[in-house]
């Protein structure tokens, strides 16, 4: 934990929050803290805004789980997109890099985790039921499962493909472009749209 040598609490306080974004340790979280102080006004202002808007008006869609200002959210709202597929993610960072690709253009939904039996989590931890009433939709007819190719991703997989077998739509998984032990967000776009393409019956 970072200690200061001032009794600055303040700037302690700012340090230690900034410590514990994902990928932040203390050294950094200074570093930033320090950069922050000196654009106060280009930098630090705006972003205190935007942190208090984000924190006000972003919400996860009912529908998707999706994170946007609008419930439910834009993409499950947009007209343009193909209704007849659901691609099942784990987390929203995973619809970004997804949808960020420009391959798939079908709707989402976010399940925001794994099962873990170490960890406790169960079916009733994730948002599984919601995709179960929206497989109950006579416009689906495929449901592309794109957990990552974790231990606990697959045993997700099967679990939900287990939970549909008894709608009339075609359950596929991710195939070739996503390595075992692989995270869909640090996926480039090319390895992305191939394992989009080659999807196959689960």
């Amino acid at each position: 934990m970072y200690k200061s040598s001032s009794n600055n609490n303040e700037l302690d306080h700012l340090i230690s929050l900034l410590g514990k974004v994902p990928g932040l340790g203390p050294r950094s979280a200074r570093r930033a803290a320090l950069q922050l102080i000196k654009k106060k006004d280009s930098l630090m202002k705006p972003l205190s805004s935007a942190l208090a808007d984000v924190a006000e008006n972003v919400h996860p869609c009912s529908t998707c789980g999706n994170l946007d200002v609008e419930n439910p959210c834009h993409i499950c709202e947009s007209t343009k997109r193909d209704r007849s597929t659901i691609c099942v993610i784990e987390d929203v960072s995973d619809l970004w890099a997804l949808d960020r690709a420009g391959s798939y253009r079908g709707l989402y939904h976010v399940i925001g985790g794994t099962l873990s039996a170490l960890d406790g989590v169960g079916p009733d931890d994730l948002n599984i039921n919601t995709l179960i009433e929206r497989a109950a939709d006579p416009d689906l007819k495929e449901v592309i499962i794109a957990t990552n190719a974790t231990v606990d991703g697959q045993t997700t997989a099967h679990y939900i493909t287990e939970q549909l077998k008894s709608f009339d739509i075609e359950v596929t998984r991710l195939a070739h472009g996503v390595p075992i032990g692989g995270e869909l967000d640090y996926l480039d776009d090319g390895t992305l749209t191939t394992a989009l393409n080659s999807r196959r019956p689960f």
